[in-house]
């Protein structure tokens, strides 16, 4: 009877521990995913902070799957590759951004995704979303300290400048205790107020000149500012001017090229202007005319005291008489 309890007690024991052993490996596949159909992305960090594999993954604060494996890629960037449930992949687009964070205060280091706006694509098995690294405190206080030792400078130079100040030192000590020039600077600035007043007034007058401008068709700057017929006939005055500039500017092209033409032509306009032997000949032709043209004048007068030709020249110079009385 003792063998018999004992052998009961030792098949209870073994098939206890059987079933707590085939329990804790399915809570632990489970909590793997080891049983599930899973799907693999990756991401790349600076600094990891300890995560480590295994460590949980979460998709808006769900854990959707575990760390797979934790890779150096080289001396700065360390790739993460993460197991997702399948289930879950078709919620997860491409332009999502992983960080690393903490399950709690004290908890171990965890994966978040984090859900982006914008219209992308379903994510694919092996792909590589981006990631964003936070500050962290080593960060902090050392930035921290960086910034008490600027302030502890920045502190000293202020405490220079106002003991300068205090003493006299200085353009600024020279102005804030100078009592002449405060006086002067305070009449400085009434000048400037009268100086703006002035110019107020100034713009206001400008203003009611332009709008009696506008509303006069006395003036003649209002006739052609308001006159819409005025305004036409200037502007049929303006084109007319310019078609006419038009056009003496090119007859003067044209008598520019006349005037190359004749430069460079072989004519006998070109030839008269130019041979100077030709205009030698005309001077001396001129000459013998304007000689010959003289000793003609002078036979003519010797012929009227001619005995023989006398009583003609008288007879001439009576008809010529009578001619002009009657």
């Amino acid at each position: 009877m003792n063998a018999n309890s004992q052998k009961i007690r030792l098949g209870l024991f073994v098939i206890i521990g059987t079933l707590l052993f085939v329990l804790g490996i399915y809570l632990i596949g489970q909590k793997q995913n080891m049983f599930k159909r899973t799907f693999m992305i990756s991401a790349e960090f600076q600094n990891v902070n300890g995560l480590q594999k295994g460590n949980n993954v979460r998709y808006s604060g769900i854990n959707i799957g575990t760390v797979r494996a934790i890779e150096m890629v080289n001396d700065s960037i360390v790739k993460v590759e993460m197991n997702i449930q399948e289930n879950i992949v078709k919620h997860i687009r491409k332009n999502a951004v992983a960080t690393i964070g903490s399950d709690g205060l004290v908890g171990n280091m965890i994966i978040n995704i984090l859900p982006r706006d914008g219209m992308a694509g379903v994510i694919e098995n092996g792909d590589m979303i981006k990631s964003f690294s936070k500050v962290e405190p080593d960060d902090l206080l050392s930035n921290l300290s960086v910034t008490i030792k600027n302030t502890e400078i920045l502190t000293e130079d202020l405490l220079k400048i106002t003991n300068a100040i205090n003493n006299g030192q200085g353009t600024l000590a020279t102005v804030l205790n100078d009592t002449v020039m405060s006086s002067d600077l305070k009449q400085t600035i009434k000048t400037l107020k009268e100086v703006s007043v002035n110019a107020s007034n100034t713009l206001l007058e400008f203003n009611g000149l332009v709008k009696s401008i506008k509303t006069d068709d006395a003036s003649i700057l209002g006739l052609l500012l308001n006159d819409t017929v005025s305004g036409n006939k200037l502007k049929m005055i303006l084109q007319t001017i310019e078609t006419s500039s038009v056009k003496m500017e090119n007859s003067v092209e044209k008598i520019n090229t006349i005037i190359e033409n004749v430069n460079t032509s072989d004519g006998a306009f070109n030839y008269v202007i130019k041979d100077t032997s030709l205009v030698n000949s005309l001077k001396s032709t001129l000459k013998n005319v304007n000689e010959g043209t003289d000793k003609f004048n002078q036979n003519m007068e010797a012929l009227k005291h001619n005995f023989l030709t006398r009583g003609y020249f008288r007879k001439l110079n009576k008809e010529e008489r009578k001619a002009k009385e009657n």
